[in-house]
């Protein structure tokens, strides 16, 4: 691996949400940053940070890696406009999978395409400071694992992306090395499809136990616990759960799980969940 200091990257998006956070942590790294943005509110935010914006033209010739901080549904284009311009060896890392999984990322034979997608800090995290505690999504204080997948080119540049993919998402644990497929079963499949879909079915649950006339700070206090204690015991058995809480279980299963509900696991469901995100049907 070549010395840090030595490469010029290039942040494509920098003023968005993603870019945000990532240009947070890549400002003080010891490579060259160029920013580049279009979007006119983004291009303040960038301004107002005090960092200097540079075209796509002018930026992505002279970089060793590009970093695309834009929405997956916009990444066909984006990379269509960039891998012209990239230099033989350089390496484009997307946020997620979905593009990369539906070839909708563009890139050239003589380059390297890397996916790396934050994990977010565990809920079974052990924080000590203010900072961690509030630091839900990652990337600021609260450390957090990520994976990453070479999509396609030189296996070999994922010794020195992975430096780099660090101080993206830092502070960082572990990076774990897997495929795109693999990536794409844990997001969408696992952790949208099914884990932020339980999130909102708890959201809904809340509001109708409100209804039902039960105090709100009362039915936050037993539904904020019980999704501790229910995390806690389901995910890493620390204790049982009951034989009457078992029954409740099953019974709620029948009420509100569909017996083929694991069919989101298959690929054509995988295939047709991550067209209908990129808009493609």
């Amino acid at each position: 691996m070549g010395n840090l200091a030595d490469l010029k990257i290039t942040l494509v998006g920098a003023g968005g949400k993603m870019g945000t956070r990532i240009s947070n942590n890549l400002v003080n790294a010891p490579f060259q940053l160029n920013c580049v943005e279009s979007s006119e509110r983004n291009l303040k935010n960038l301004q107002e940070r005090n960092l200097e914006v540079v075209s796509l033209e002018h930026a992505v010739p002279e970089s060793d890696y590009v970093i695309l901080a834009v929405p997956d549904i916009y990444i066909k284009d984006v990379s269509a406009q960039v891998s012209p311009l990239l230099k033989s060896g350089a390496v484009i890392i997307t946020l997620d999978p979905a593009a990369a999984y539906a070839n909708q990322l563009v890139i050239n034979d003589y380059n390297t395409s890397i996916v790396a997608h934050p994990c977010h800090p565990s809920v079974f995290l052990e924080r000590s400071t203010k900072e961690e505690y509030e630091d839900s999504f990652g990337g600021v204080a609260a450390p957090q694992d990520v994976v990453v997948a070479v999509h396609s080119g030189d296996d070999k540049k994922l010794i020195e992306a992975l430096e780099i993919i660090k101080l993206m998402y830092a502070p960082v644990i572990q990076c774990h090395v897997i495929t795109v497929e693999q990536m794409a079963i844990l997001e969408p499949t696992l952790v949208e499809t099914i884990t932020c879909m339980i999130g909102t079915v708890f959201k809904e649950s809340l509001d109708e136990t409100i209804k039902l006339g039960v105090p709100e700070e009362a039915a936050k206090a037993m539904l904020y616990g019980h999704i501790n204690i229910a995390l806690a015991v389901a995910l890493k058995g620390t204790n049982p759960f009951s034989d009457a809480c078992l029954i409740a279980i099953e019974l709620g299963k029948e009420a509100i799980i569909k017996p083929e509900w694991k069919k989101v696991f298959e690929k054509e469901h995988l295939d047709l969940t991550i067209q209908k995100m990129l808009k493609l049907t």
